[in-house]
């Protein structure tokens, strides 16, 4: 239905687009997700032809959006982030317009108006002006025009942003109706809005598609552990070899001692529970566990993780991949992390903190006695807002 190749938009010497290739399949909701500023509605104005690119091709149903414009925007209903709306029109005048604009035959007009409003629940509100809606009901009119024409394509930008929680429930019900005869493609920046409606997600940060997966996988990335932290009372050499000798264990991490217990960070062969052997290899050497748990990753951390500032391509071009950046998303926190370490470390960093904040006031305090000048004291000075 569409194709996306290397889609490249730039303003002045700053890219909001930067070599975007994705393909969109005929029958399912999409989600374009991403922080705001990352790329997402420059992207949609291009494929829907409201922006021109600056390199790269957009193919709509065959056509291309650039060289054969009315046939490409033929396949497309478009709703962007503020819906263009009359306000001094009812409902069914503005979609009566819309559909006239659309070159709707003037003996289906009138169906299609009545169809789109049933659909969208606007049937009880066709003679109210716009402006005296809701704006639960300003976004259906807003989806409404876009069904018109009967495009096999719905682009939705933002559909629920700045509804309350009964309006945002109803949009979603009225996607997902959509979705079951039309290929939906949804942008938001938020990750649930997305996850509750949409089969397949493109993730958009700083202008790059750093992932591009269905919603089934991603939950079973963040599922799947491989990552297990233990604790346990006992002499730490000897815990240590004993869980090295456990097959499936990969490698072992000793992360600190505290009043005789020890804990371990341990990387596992993935698809694979050893709890019950840990638990009896400790047992065999009488060193019991305090405490064990896998590192829990959700939906949520992989996508602060994508979307992190330090996510950009090498020098070739090439975008890690999503388990890549999730491994050095857990490497980074695990080197940042102070909550384990021993007294005597933390004394001493909290040691090198208060020279160097001493060392940036006095340099503070030569600046300010440099810049000092006498223009008569505090004596002359009267409050801005009264008092003594």
């Amino acid at each position: 239905m569409i194709e996306v190749k290397n889609l490249v938009k730039r303003y002045g010497d700053h890219t909001a687009v930067n070599g975007i290739s994705f393909t969109v399949e005929p029958g399912k909701i999409y989600g374009l997700l991403g922080p705001n500023g990352a790329g997402k509605s420059t992207t949609m104005n291009i494929v829907t032809g409201c922006l021109a690119a600056t390199e790269g091709t957009v193919t709509v149903g065959g056509h291309d959006i650039f060289e054969n414009p009315k046939a490409a925007k033929k396949c497309i209903g478009y709703l962007p982030e503020l819906p263009p709306l009359y306000s001094d029109m009812t409902p069914e005048e503005y979609l009566t317009f819309v559909a006239e604009a659309k070159k709707v035959k003037s003996g289906y007009v009138g169906g299609q108006v009545r169809e789109v409003m049933e659909i969208t629940g606007l049937t009880e509100m066709k003679d109210r002006l716009i402006r005296n809606l809701s704006k639960g009901y300003k976004q259906r009119v807003g989806i409404a025009q876009a069904m018109l024409g009967s495009p096999e394509i719905i682009i939705l930008d933002e559909p629920t942003v700045g509804l309350d929680p009964k309006q945002i429930l109803e949009i979603r019900e009225l996607i997902r109706k959509l979705g079951e005869s039309k290929t939906v493609i949804l942008s938001s920046h938020i990750l649930a809005e997305i996850s509750a409606v949409c089969e397949r997600v493109m993730i958009i940060s700083h202008g790059n598609l750093v992932a591009n997966d269905t919603i089934e996988h991603l939950e079973e990335l963040a599922n799947r552990s491989d990552k297990l932290r233990i604790s346990v009372r006992g002499e730490k050499d000897a815990i240590a070899e004993r869980l090295g000798s456990i097959e499936g264990i990969i490698s072992v991490s000793e992360d600190g001692e505290n009043d005789g217990i020890v804990t371990f960070d341990l990387e596992l062969v993935k698809e694979k529970d050893l709890r019950d052997d840990i638990f009896f290899a400790m047992a065999e050497i009488k060193c019991p566990i305090v405490s064990m748990q896998y590192e829990q990753t959700t939906l949520e951390d992989i996508f602060l993780a994508l979307t992190d500032d330090d996510i950009r391509p090498d020098e070739n071009g090439v975008l890690p991949t999503v388990e890549e950046i999730l491994e050095g998303r857990a490497k980074k926190a695990k080197e940042t992390s102070y909550e384990h370490m021993t007294d005597e470390e933390l004394e001493a960093l909290a040691k090198d903190d208060e020279i160097s904040e001493d060392e940036e006031d006095s340099s503070e305090e030569d600046d300010s006695d440099d810049n000092n000048t006498d223009d008569g004291g505090d004596d002359d000075y009267k409050p801005l807002f009264g008092g003594n």
